[in-house]
């Protein structure tokens, strides 16, 4: 027989039929395909193909009509995957997409928690027919330590199959299933932690935007993409007004408490898809805003200084104003593959200082920017 589909537990050409073997042939039959489905389940990535590997292999190797595995819900209520292989009738999870537990003699077998043998599926009353030829039914709980994964199902058209020691065969394939399934899980959980903290790790713990690890990945990115299309990118630095004076008047709480605020003021300017504020240091702010002009650029700027001096966060060191105001530097520039991104930046920070030098709560800016020819 040619390789299959999953192309690793096809059978090779000359397969004994298992009618024609005697007992102890049919007993190394049942070994070799635990060994091999055990080399299978070290070695293959992909939980749903190594599951198709092992029904298939079975249907082939062995007089059984069907082998399924069906998957439960997380709660134990629900049978919502199912890979199988043979002739199979539509299944409940097939034809309606759910499939409860109280349904079935495979809802029976997660109930009992133990491996089921229908000698005679004609007598069961829960026997939903998965093949118009079985005759028997074997049901393993697909379980890893207490947690039950799901069942494995195996349908005959004989009666006298379902021995012991095919049953113990069936038993050790259930249990190579489940620690595939557990390391499966355990993988997507250890990816989704990894995610997690990869998020975690580029967001500012005290204000909950992006800190200066996210803002210099992504200047680096949209400086090689506006460098690209030779658009222009505005880098707009912000800075609290005198904010030692607040923390030294007011205290560190308070302190936090504006830094926050002005984090949530700073995220309404950010509009664009690939906009960006960030907690760059202590008190200063940036917001990434690619295509935006010199003038653009100015008036967003303007526009966010009035709307912290409309806060009316209250700084009561402050010689300037009863309220907090910011000074803010803006510079444009259109990137080129020969100068670094830390241009942008360093430019902003200039404007910023110039912004400061002219007497705070006020924007400031370098030289416009010019298209490349």
């Amino acid at each position: 027989m040619a390789r299959d589909a999953v192309g690793k537990l096809a059978i090779e050409p000359g397969v004994v039929q298992w009618e024609a073997q005697d007992a102890s042939a049919r007993q190394a039959t049942l070994t070799r395909i635990l060994i091999r489905i055990s080399r299978e389940a070290l070695q293959e990535a992909s939980l749903d193909s190594l599951m198709q590997g092992i029904c298939d292999c079975l249907v082939a190797e062995l007089p059984v009509a069907i082998v399924s595995v069906l998957l439960l819900d997380d709660d134990n209520k629900q049978f919502v995957h199912e890979v199988y292989s043979g002739e199979f009738t539509r299944s409940p999870l097939a034809v309606t997409g759910e499939w409860p537990v109280t349904v079935g003699a495979a809802g029976r077998c997660v109930q009992l928690g133990r491996p089921h043998l229908i000698p005679d599926t004609s007598t069961d009353p829960d026997y939903v027919p998965g093949n118009a030829t079985a005759r028997s039914e074997y049901l393993v709980p697909i379980r890893h330590g207490r947690r039950l994964h799901g069942v494995l199902n195996l349908e005959c058209a004989r009666t006298d199959f379902f021995g012991p020691e095919s049953c113990a065969v069936f038993d050790a394939v259930a249990d190579l299933v489940a620690a595939a399934i557990h390391f499966a899980r355990m993988a997507d959980e250890l990816t989704e932690a990894n995610r997690k903290l990869e998020r975690l790790s580029m967001r500012d713990a005290l204000t909950g935007i992006a800190n200066r690890r996210q803002f210099d990945a992504r200047l680096a990115q949209v400086w090689a993409r506006q460098g690209r299309d030779s658009a222009p990118l505005a880098l707009l630095l912000v800075d609290a007004d005198y904010f030692k004076a607040l923390n030294d008047s007011a205290g560190h709480l308070r302190g936090d408490e504006c830094l926050r605020l002005l984090a949530r003021i700073c995220e309404r300017f950010a509009v664009e898809e690939h906009d960006l504020v960030a907690r760059y240091g202590g008190e200063e702010f940036v917001l990434l805003l690619p295509g935006r002009t010199l003038e653009a650029a100015i008036a967003q700027a303007e526009a966010l200084r009035r709307a912290v001096a409309e806060e009316s966060l209250v700084h009561p060191a402050s010689p300037l104003a009863p309220h907090v105001t910011i000074s803010v530097g803006v510079a444009v520039l259109v990137p080129s593959a020969d100068a670094p991104p830390e241009q942008l930046v360093a430019a902003a920070d200039r404007a910023m200082y110039d912004a400061k030098a002219g007497g705070r709560d006020r924007v400031a800016w370098c030289a416009p920017w010019k298209p490349s020819t």
